[in-house]
């Protein structure tokens, strides 16, 4: 792992030096310890722009990996505030564009920049749980990804992984000092999808629930039954 002299040292550097060690460095910790294998790459190819990407979240490996699978895709990232408090998972706002949100709270500012960014023809993506899973099943998403896709009217492309919850994993006492290890990383994405319509028997928070489980349901078939967690039986 990064020791911490080299972080404190690039705490000092200009941001395109910075920028410059931390694609090295993060390329060099995936190509050594990850074995990523993908399937239904071809669906993205297919999906209509603007895209909002969606995905289960187990380990910070998540988002470097997605960084580097949709690279030519003109992905802006949505990650929590205070990954930016970390010197390790800052280096990762150095690779990937990002949109920094605060969880647990309704963050206009965070929410009007990612529909804006939607709405000028640019693709997001989204972790709709919030955190990572510390028990690797799924847990129930946050609703605010509803909202983004209303206002943008963005196709919506789910994409489920696992085995970075080994290759990254979680250190619930010090972030800073997770490690990497040699794992095999899975990536599945599925068909695109739109919101789903509202039934006219169906007050707001009933659609509101029947959609984050249909848009959730779009990410658990795509994992082992053993991650899908509160998205088990929805089908």
């Amino acid at each position: 792992m990064v020791s911490p002299v080299v972080l404190r040292i690039i705490d000092f550097l200009p941001d395109k030096v910075v920028s410059f060690i931390a694609n090295k460095l993060i390329d060099s910790y995936i190509n050594k310890y990850a074995n990523i294998k993908t399937s239904g790459m071809e669906k993205i190819v297919g999906a209509k722009s603007p895209i909002i990407f969606i995905c289960n979240h187990l380990s910070n490996a998540d988002g470097i990996v997605m960084n580097r699978l949709l690279k030519d895709n003109n992905v802006t990232f949505v990650a929590g505030v205070k990954l930016t408090d970390n010197k390790l998972t800052k280096l990762g706002f150095h690779v990937a564009k990002t949109i920094n949100i605060k969880p647990n709270s309704a963050d206009k500012e965070a929410i009007s920049k990612i529909v804006n960014t939607l709405k000028q023809g640019n693709n997001i993506m989204i972790f709709p749980e919030g955190t990572r899973s510390r028990s690797g099943q799924m847990a129930e998403a946050k609703k605010g990804l509803l909202l983004m896709a209303k206002l943008s009217k963005a196709t919506i492309v789910p994409m489920g992984i696992w085995g970075t919850e080994k290759l990254l994993p979680i250190n619930e006492n010090n972030m800073a000092s997770e490690k990497f290890n040699y794992a095999d990383v899975n990536i599945s994405v599925g068909e695109p999808i739109m919101l789903p319509i509202k039934n006219v028997d169906e007050d707001k928070n009933q659609y509101h629930d029947r959609a984050m489980h249909e848009i959730m349901w779009g990410i658990a078939m795509l994992l082992p039954e053993k991650y899908r967690g509160v998205y088990s039986n929805l089908k």
